[in-house]
């Protein structure tokens, strides 16, 4: 047990190692710096050229928000299409069919928005055409538009006053070429040289030790596995994602995938440090980010190691810790750690079962997902941090009679208007979510409309309730994990959650760039003996306190309904 812990130390430490000169290399990247893939800049030339767009060109807020609006729009006509006839395209050696309207609608929308909910299986649902040209170019252009994203509010903050804040396609293929690819290439030859499959060929047909035959999928997953974990994505090439012994072969490989998860948002955050040459605010962020990880992850591992107290009362000694659900090759230790990272970010990968963890486990992940920017998504990550500094900022500044400022600018009614709007749409749109599901489920069990909703869940009680909750607030996290005990490729489930996807990704990217667009066109105020100081340790425990009062005012009732009364009623 010892040995887990020491691995699950190296790997974080190892992240943080590497987040450092990540950190630094992307923001030169975005500052217009030379970096050493410089070598890509005539490829990028020749794509802008050949797409009519003009680099150079500055724009204001406004028109980055239409270009990126307009583009995932198109890339989700074009996701929707080809899940609705692939299996008329080509790549298709096992024959799979063609995905339902709602199921094609929900994951259309879902690798779009960086979620990556899977009410599929991979290996039956999809084919490689879709696999590849669909969902791994949209694990690509989503991450990238979360990072180009937040290049905005980094320009906002930096310069004193302007409408001048960069070029959107330019940050969103420098994302792309400079940063995403690359690492991808990297993790992609590590996972090939352990046994991930790069095949065309169709399912292999293997005897089993009992003499049974076996059929195999396989594909050529390992580019997509490398960008899923690198992109904060998630969505796995095999149904039980990186627990599959082909998606994640060995201890090696789940520790380069689980730095993965964490190491670009992680990064991002030393990046804002230094394209701003603001390193202490950088680090006051990185200190409270890693201040929530650490609060949810210490009882997630203890609570799995521990084992499970129901089989503790029956006399079963459980030396491996709780390992329902759960990989031998990891480990109960290694299975925590991941859930914890997969849900701090919008991951959402899995390499155990979620519905199979102990209740604690489950409540740390929900309460990532809930609070949504403890190192978070890629870009995104940061955005929905900010909102919280700009509400912090305001209710700090009433506190001491001082005049609400940040980075230099006046934060007035209407950028509080809308950081408020932001932060309460998270808790209103899964508590909604999982309130509608419950009525339903409750005074319709068996309507038809809603495809029998007493054939929903196939844990009662708690933990039904923890999987209809868990499934709404990944939705709106833009994560993706599920609990597996809830049947979810249904009309309702489908829709329902496609619509939580949709407004749980687009509305916080919209309000924190509004923010970051409207504060740069204000007056600069020069730092003073009055100003509010936002790069101390004591505004850093505002923040943290922020956060913590709205995710616990907010959630605290539903997860009391859930996991915490499932976990009492085992101990």
């Amino acid at each position: 047990m010892n040995t887990e812990y020491i691995g699950i130390i190296f790997m974080y430490l190892a992240t943080v190692i590497l987040a450092i000169p990540l950190g630094k290399y992307i923001a030169k990247v975005f500052k217009g710096e030379k970096t050493w893939l410089n070598f890509m800049a005539p490829l990028e030339k020749l794509i802008f050229k050949l797409s009519g767009i003009d680099p150079n060109r500055e724009m204001n807020w406004k028109q980055h928000l239409k270009a990126l609006l307009t583009i995932n729009i198109l890339w989700l006509f074009y996701a929707f299409f080809c899940l609705l006839n692939q299996a008329h395209l080509p790549l298709n050696p096992d024959g799979n069919p063609n995905q339902t309207p709602d199921l094609a609608f929900n994951t259309a929308l879902s690798f779009l928005t960086n979620t990556n909910l899977q009410d599929y299986s991979g290996e039956s649902g999809a084919t490689y055409y879709t696999q590849l040209f669909v969902f791994t170019f949209l694990h690509f252009v989503s991450a990238a538009t979360g990072l180009a994203a937040m290049m905005v509010v980094f320009r906002a903050m930096r310069d004193k006053i302007t409408d001048k804040l960069g070029n959107f396609w330019d940050n969103f293929l420098k994302a792309i070429t400079r940063v995403l690819l690359p690492i991808s290439f990297v993790v992609a030859i590590i996972l090939a040289f352990h046994g991930t499959p790069t095949s065309y060929k169709g399912k292999d047909t293997i005897i089993g030790l009992q003499g049974d035959t076996i059929h195999v999928s396989r594909g050529p997953a390992a580019a997509m596995i490398a960008i899923k974990q690198v992109g904060t994505n998630g969505g796995g090439w095999f149904g039980v994602n990186s627990a599959h012994p082909l998606e994640n072969p060995d201890y090696l490989t789940n520790t380069v995938e689980n730095i993965s998860i964490i190491l670009i948002p992680i990064a991002l955050v030393f990046a804002l440090g230094f394209y701003l040459d603001k390193k202490k605010l950088a680090w006051v962020i990185f200190g409270v980010m890693t201040v929530g990880f650490l609060i949810v992850l210490f009882p997630s591992i203890n609570a799995e190691v521990g084992g499970n107290p129901a089989i503790a009362h029956m006399g079963i000694s459980q030396p491996g810790g709780s390992m329902e659900g759960k990989e031998v090759r990891f480990g109960a230790a290694a299975s925590a750690y991941w859930g914890i990272t997969t849900t701090v970010t919008s991951n959402g990968s899995v390499n155990a079962m979620h519905d199979s963890m102990m209740p604690i486990s489950g409540l740390g992940q929900m309460f990532d997902m809930m609070i949504n920017s403890f190192y978070g998504g890629i870009g995104v990550g940061y955005l929905n941090f900010y909102i919280f500094i700009i509400i912090a900022v305001f209710i700090s500044g009433l506190m001491v009679g001082r005049t609400p400022e940040f980075m230099g600018r006046k934060i007035e009614a209407r950028e509080m208007k809308i950081a408020s709007l932001i932060a309460l749409l998270h808790p209103f749109i899964i508590l909604t979510g999982t309130a509608i599901a419950a009525y339903v489920l409750t005074n319709f069990p068996n309507a038809d409309w809603a495809v029998k909703p007493s054939a929903w869940l196939n844990n009662p009680g708690y933990h039904g309730f923890t999987e209809m909750l868990y499934q709404f607030t990944s939705s709106a996290a833009n994560n993706g994990s599920g609990y597996a005990g809830l049947t979810a490729n249904n009309i309702f489930w489908n829709v329902g959650t496609g619509l939580v996807i949709f407004v749980g990704r687009f509305l916080p990217i919209i309000g924190p760039v509004a923010i970051a667009g409207i504060l740069a066109n204000k007056k600069f105020v020069p730092e003073s003996a009055g100003t509010l100081k936002t790069d101390t340790t004591t505004f850093g425990i505002m923040i943290f306190a922020v956060i913590f009062i709205v995710a616990a005012l907010s959630f605290f009732p539903a997860l009391t309904l859930g996991p915490i009364a499932e976990h009492f009623s085992i101990k």
